[in-house]
């Protein structure tokens, strides 16, 4: 049995003390948002309200949930996400697994395209007229395909299939006639569950956030994802309270409201991809891990 020195349990208490204020500094604004979207305003903003909810209210979601874009919103959003990860995963692992395998011709070849694609891009105007020359304008394929993968994606997913890939797995597979289609598909994939579950939740949580694309492309309202319709309420709100006319007790109010409006609107973007985060943060550390150990 090993015995823990002096030092060693000072290097414990140290660094379990580090990991704790750490904790709090990641907590605390989460907790400080939620409970700020149902206090009182004036508490939130006197100071009054550092932690837990002060006069509780549901006013911001109230006025929130008053929208009815909102599920049209949430709707769309889903859409893009489900189906903009399963086309990202489609065409991040197979490229992925594919520059892993040594006996692939011109391998670094296309990896240096690959990293040109990290430093140099087209701009926000050719990629606007590829986007409209290829007839994707105001469709969910505009949202989709322009950032359907990237270049650090192919990378990370590359060194995890090298450094979790035995080659005498693959290689006792084709000796027992096994097609790479089929190595890649029954083999490679389900030992790849990590780097899928990483690669999945990146790409997700940027679709879900994606709010420039959207903004460029689409025109038509009832395609608008849900950080659209969001930004939607809290400018209509702003205008509202920029309004010169209605009394002096009209506008207090609608200061009040504004603030709580800011931090539901906040707690409603946000929530799905908390409840969803912790189902896949059992494969989170250990893709991120692999994935990123140099080659």
């Amino acid at each position: 049995m090993k015995r823990f020195t002096l030092s060693d349990r000072g290097f414990d208490v140290v660094n379990t003390i580090f990991l704790f204020i750490i904790l709090i500094l990641i907590v605390y604004p989460l907790v400080f948002v939620l409970s700020a979207s149902i206090s009182d305003p004036q508490a939130v903003s006197s100071g009054k309200m550092w932690l837990w909810p002060v006069d509780i209210t549901f006013k911001g979601y109230e006025r929130v949930f008053a929208n009815d874009a909102i599920w049209l919103g949430y709707k769309n959003t889903i859409i893009y996400t489900v189906v903009g990860t399963a086309i990202h995963l489609f065409v991040l692992l197979p490229c992925a697994y594919a520059l892993s395998r040594k006996e692939l011709m011109a391998k670094k070849l296309i990896l240096w395209f690959i990293l040109f694609t990290m430093l140099f891009n087209g701009g926000l105007i050719p990629t606007y007229l590829v986007v409209k020359s290829m007839g994707m304008l105001d469709t969910m394929w505009a949202i989709i395909i322009p950032n359907v993968v990237g270049a650090w994606s192919i990378l990370v997913a590359r060194a995890f299939f090298q450094q979790s890939i035995p080659d005498q797995l693959v290689e006792a597979s084709k000796i027992d006639g096994a097609s790479d289609f089929y190595i890649f598909i029954r083999v490679v994939l389900p030992l790849s569950l990590p780097i899928i579950a990483v690669m999945a939740l990146f790409h997700a949580v940027n679709l879900w956030n994606q709010y420039f694309n959207a903004l460029i492309y689409l025109s038509d309202r009832d395609k608008y994802p849900l950080q659209l319709i969001l930004r939607e309420i809290l400018v209509v709100n702003q205008m509202q309270l920029n309004d010169p006319g209605g009394s002096a007790e009209s506008l207090v109010d609608q200061v009040k409201t504004a603030g709580l409006i800011k931090y539901a609107v906040i707690i409603v973007s946000s929530l799905p991809l908390l409840l969803i985060y912790p189902f896949v943060q059992r494969f989170f550390v250990q893709g991120v891990l692999i994935g990123s150990i140099k080659e």
